[in-house]
């Protein structure tokens, strides 16, 4: 199974001091993991816009680009159109969510998130 990482799971992995940093880490071991141009984005420009976090966009490209190489993250083109979004896009906070799920979907692969409210997204459990 391949799973495409959205941007709060990017982050956790990324971010050591992220409430889900040990569980999406323990998680994602061995598994084939993608990345895709919004996730990506997301990771920098939400990153870099934590005050406690305390680094650039430079430093979160960086942060990316090793995290790409030590967790060999594959990055998942992107050709969806907004015309492709799932049914249940009803609001603005809805539309990146459901263009991830719809991403993944179209690659068979499932859209892995710490976010319960995706329907179809797996949610990425806690292991003890």
């Amino acid at each position: 199974m391949s799973y495409l990482l959205d941007v709060n799971a990017l982050i956790a992995i990324g971010y050591k001091k992220h409430e889900f940093h040990q569980r999406v880490t323990l998680w994602a071991k061995g598994k084939n993991l993608f990345t895709c141009s919004i996730s990506e984005i997301g990771f920098v420009r939400v990153l870099s816009g934590l005050p406690e976090a305390v680094v650039t966009t430079a430093l979160c490209r960086q942060l990316l680009a090793q995290m790409k190489a030590d967790w060999k993250l594959q990055l998942l083109p992107d050709h969806r159109a907004a015309e492709t979004l799932p049914d249940w896009v009803r609001s603005p906070r809805q539309v990146m969510d459901g263009h991830l799920l719809d991403l993944a979907q179209a690659n068979t692969a499932q859209l892995a998130t710490t976010d319960a409210g995706i329907p179809g997204a797996i949610v990425i459990p806690n292991i003890p």
